[in-house]
């Protein structure tokens, strides 16, 4: 299918990405990408690492309304095996970055990302599922710098083949990078993350803990979209790989509670105590104060238009004068 898309289109500002020089034909497909041994392939969404802490949940109250609300009526019947595959899948493991990859190069190519998924048009789990593509090939090995973005791009490209009904074309992509890489290197970096990730792609990603979590506790609309806010700024946090995204969606629901309505209020965290959230909410706050900061700007400024309802303006001010609690 032949997808055409506007004439001015994002330019990409990643600096250090310039495109190398062309391979020559007599190299293995896959060397100019990553050319170092291939290293233990990624578990499937759920590599060893720390369960959550729940371990295995008993249903709660309320569940088979929360999936009807989310449009899942016919799964009644299965409603305790889709809460406790979605709410008890793993983080990855708590890895350094490659000593090529610094968490600030690779928040900018998450900002980027961000940008080209919006331009796009594409599904919410889309992107979660790409930037959970991105850490898990990260982790298991080495990427040369000027490779960063391409890897970017073809997490994406994999995440949309896994979440979309129509994928955007390879030569589309290859035009928002600006022409930094070719349509060719970008198949064949897709197929170097599928065999190191050895073919396990499914995640559930933490907008559909969100969801969930969201339905059980009947939170209003307002307080849905000010979560997704700041379960999207997480993204941009390197540790953020390393919670489990069910604690990530609790984090961000129990954050949005606080801020709209002031300390103290909203329901109890389901799962998680606030303990156990303490640690992934401040991460979640300072990336809100941060504001559009220079190459990290893409999330704030998508959640500042009115579609959204100024959420990223209101969560600053908010952040900054919290409301009262209640007496």
């Amino acid at each position: 299918m032949l997808v055409r898309y506007r004439s001015q289109v994002p330019t990409s500002w990643l600096g250090p990405f310039s495109r190398p020089p062309t391979p020559s034909p007599l190299q293995s497909p896959t060397a100019h990408l990553d050319p170092e041994p291939r290293s233990t392939p990624v578990p499937d969404g759920v590599p060893a690492g720390r369960r959550a802490s729940p371990g295995c949940p008993e249903r709660p109250p309320g569940l088979e309304e929360a999936l009807s609300a989310l449009g899942l009526e016919g799964e009644r019947e299965y409603a305790g095996d889709i809460f406790a595959e979605v709410m008890v899948c793993r983080a990855l493991p708590r890895r350094a970055l490659p000593r090529t990859v610094t968490p600030e190069m690779r928040a900018l190519v998450v900002d980027w990302l961000v940008q080209v998924h919006e331009y796009l048009g594409l599904a919410g789990d889309t992107l979660y599922l790409a930037v959970h593509l991105l850490d898990s090939y990260l982790g298991a090995g080495r990427v040369r710098l000027h490779r960063l973005q391409l890897l970017g791009v073809a997490c994406l490209f994999v995440a949309c083949k896994m979440e979309e009904c129509v994928l955007p074309e390879p030569a589309s992509l290859c035009l928002l990078g600006d022409g930094s890489f070719s349509r060719a290197e970008l198949l064949c970096a897709e197929r170097r993350i599928l065999s190191r990730l050895d073919f396990r792609l499914h995640h559930p990603g933490p907008l559909l803990c969100l969801g969930l979590l969201a339905a059980l506790a009947r939170s209003g609309p307002q307080v849905l979209l000010l979560a997704t806010y700041f379960l999207e700024l997480s993204l941009l946090e390197a540790e953020a790989a390393g919670w489990e995204p069910g604690r990530r969606a609790a984090a961000a629901l129990s954050l949005a509670h606080r801020v709209l309505h002031g300390a103290g209020s909203g329901p109890e965290p389901a799962l998680y105590s606030r303990a156990e959230l303490g640690p992934v909410e401040p991460c979640m706050v300072r990336a809100a104060l941060r504001g559009p900061a220079p190459g990290l700007a893409a999330i704030f400024l998508k959640y500042a238009r009115p579609q959204r309802q100024g959420t990223s303006l209101v969560a600053a001010r908010l952040l900054r004068h919290p409301p009262a609690g209640p007496p």
